[in-house]
């Protein structure tokens, strides 16, 4: 069983290289008609700089997976702003893809929480395909749909769980299919666990990325061992392996919170568990220290008996 580990937006360490610098609206109708442009130009202009930079690093410490900010373009998506955001950075965009292809980095996207297709209100599945676009937009951009995925989680009850992933369904008809084929679906540490999730992406043949943490924080009565096989085998017919993510509690009282670090002992159940499919598996830390945390656990989980460390993020179990 072979794992590759990756993280999230920000190379901790590398100087001044936040791949996230944003631009508010309200400071943007601040500026003189005549500067907006300009404004929105340099700041995302200094994110695609940034993630140059960190795709570098990434490089450079062989870690194959990298999950892209998806704040790279201040106001991508707000109704009165709109802007063009792909032809004045083809040549930026292109490069980014460039160093995707040459060195087969798996990139991905993780919108926020409001993209979600189970409102009742059609304005927010409206917002949510439009999300879903910028994000699509910016992947076809660095020609790296081949292995891009977006990823988002199913939504909100409403108060009614049952009416809610009906509506799902129907909503989700409204996004493009050409997008739908990179998209993957989650389960939440509140609302939709594993069963309600995998159910949801069977249906609708989107992969399942198993979240361990929240599933820690909302089991259920499931009993994952059951349910491993079947989340793989969502992957089938992508040309990706399957990826999780991990991270640990904060701590007791804070347990949905992320901690710093991924600590062993906690994934270490899972870890086991999945070694028995004999499955290769991708990885997405989500620790507040990022890279940093990252290597640390892959350092950890080579100090296994009968863990080999083949790379700087990847082991071979």
């Amino acid at each position: 069983m072979k794992i590759r580990f990756g993280y999230v937006a920000n190379a901790l360490g590398l100087w001044d290289a936040s791949p996230s610098k944003s631009l508010t609206f309200a400071r943007y109708s601040a500026l003189p008609q005549n500067e907006r442009m300009d404004k929105l130009k340099a700041v995302t202009a200094q994110n695609l700089h940034h993630t140059k930079r960190i795709l570098y690093y990434n490089i450079a410490h062989e870690i194959k997976l990298y999950r892209l900010s998806s704040s790279l373009v201040p106001l991508a998506t707000h109704p009165e702003v709109m802007w063009d955001f792909l032809t004045p950075f083809k040549n930026e965009w292109e490069e980014l893809g460039q160093l995707i292809q040459q060195f087969k980095l798996r990139v991905s996207f993780h919108p926020n929480q409001f993209t979600l297709f189970t409102s009742p209100r059609a304005e927010v599945t409206e917002n949510a395909v439009k999300d879903m676009e910028y994000h699509y937009k910016m992947l076809h951009a660095m020609n790296a749909l081949e292995s891009g995925i977006i990823n988002i989680h199913i939504g909100g009850a409403y108060g009614d769980k049952q009416e809610s992933l009906r509506r799902f369904h129907q909503n989700l008809k409204k996004l493009p299919v050409d997008i739908k084929k990179h998209m993957t679906l989650e389960n939440d540490d509140k609302t939709y666990d594993v069963e309600e999730t995998l159910m949801t992406c069977e249906q609708e043949s989107i992969p399942m990325i198993l979240d361990y943490h929240h599933f820690m924080a909302n089991k259920g009565e499931v009993d994952l061992s059951h349910y491993l096989p079947r989340i793989f085998h969502t992957w089938n017919g992508f040309k990706v392996m399957p990826k999780v993510h991990l991270s640990s509690p904060k701590s007791d009282q804070a347990y949905r919170s992320h901690a710093d670090f991924v600590s062993l002992d906690f994934v270490l159940p899972f870890l086991k568990m999945a070694k028995e499919l004999n499955q290769d598996f991708d990885i997405m830390i989500e620790a507040k220290q990022k890279n940093l945390a990252m290597l640390k656990l892959v350092e950890d989980i080579a100090a296994l008996r009968g863990v080999k460390r083949i790379s700087s993020a990847t082991v071979e179990w």
